[in-house]
């Protein structure tokens, strides 16, 4: 056998490896997909991979069942102010703390990190009855600002001050000394240079805006605010049992947009759980 006809047989051999081991990772997704078709009674009968009658109605019947559709853009338009914030507030305050030297900086990034440690469940309540305080409770905007300034934006600082920390000085030195402000040589030197960095914090922060329930449950109470997540519990009978091909064909669609971006940006998802280890 020639050389190339042996990496053609162990590209091959790898392959049909990979997909065996892939198999229990996608078979449920596969099933969530086709349950979604099914009715109650086959859902629960005896188990098949492939509906016996494919039920398109279902998927009809998630948007007239409950305001869907509202549901669908709410969760779609914070995630993506949310994700934009987070990436204006993170990059600014992460260039700050990797090039800016200043009293107490160091004393800053220390409890910056040490609000990873606190879990959300812990500040529900002090969170809660500050939004109330501000009447925003049924509103929108704890799901923007909590996450914006909260653990997942101090996650995105830490992410952007790393990345910035290992970006060489002397390019900003040329800037500096082509007369650029410091918001100047952050704009048009380090910004430009940290796209990987940006788009990893952008596909984190957009993926966690968008599976958030915690936080809807708590504050939103209309079923017009309502997010995905939230909606997606809510499809129920008159006795409070779930409506499972309802559940599950609506879960096809909210997956949609996650199996979009991940196809995407598959490789910026991976260097991001990298990201963390940069120098400094």
């Amino acid at each position: 056998m020639t050389q190339r006809q042996i990496q053609l047989l162990y590209r091959a051999c790898w392959t049909i490896v990979l997909a065996i081991v892939a198999i229990p990772f996608i078979f449920p997704f596969i099933w969530m997909v086709t349950a979604g078709f099914k009715s109650v009674t086959e859902i629960f009968g005896p188990p098949t991979l492939i509906p016996r009658v494919w039920r398109w109605e279902n998927f009809i019947e998630v948007f007239t069942y409950q305001p869907f559709a509202r549901q669908y853009f709410n969760s779609l338009y914070i995630a993506i102010v949310v994700t934009a914030l987070t990436l204006a507030i993170s990059s600014l305050a992460g260039y700050a703390l990797a090039r800016m030297r200043f009293a107490g900086a160091g004393l800053l990034m220390v409890l910056l990190i040490s609000a990873l440690m606190v879990p959300e469940e812990v500040t529900i309540i002090p969170n809660f009855f500050l939004m109330r305080g501000l009447s925003l409770v049924d509103t929108h905007w704890p799901l923007i600002l909590l996450p914006t300034f909260g653990a997942q934006g101090v996650m995105a600082t830490f992410l952007m001050r790393q990345y910035f920390l290992a970006l060489p000085r002397e390019l900003e030195d040329a800037g500096k000394m082509d007369g650029l402000s410091r918001f100047g040589v952050w704009w048009k030197i380090a910004l430009p240079m940290s796209r990987p960095a940006l788009a990893a914090v952008a596909i984190i922060t957009f993926l966690h805006s968008w599976n958030l329930f915690l936080e809807p449950l708590i504050f939103l109470s209309s079923l017009d605010m309502f997010t995905l997540p939230l909606a997606l519990s809510n499809f129920n009978d008159s006795y409070g049992m779930p409506l499972w091909n309802l559940q599950l064909a609506a879960t096809t669609l909210a997956v949609v947009p996650i199996l979009i971006v991940y196809l995407i940006a598959q490789r910026q998802i991976i260097e991001s759980f990298a990201l963390s280890g940069v120098k400094g």
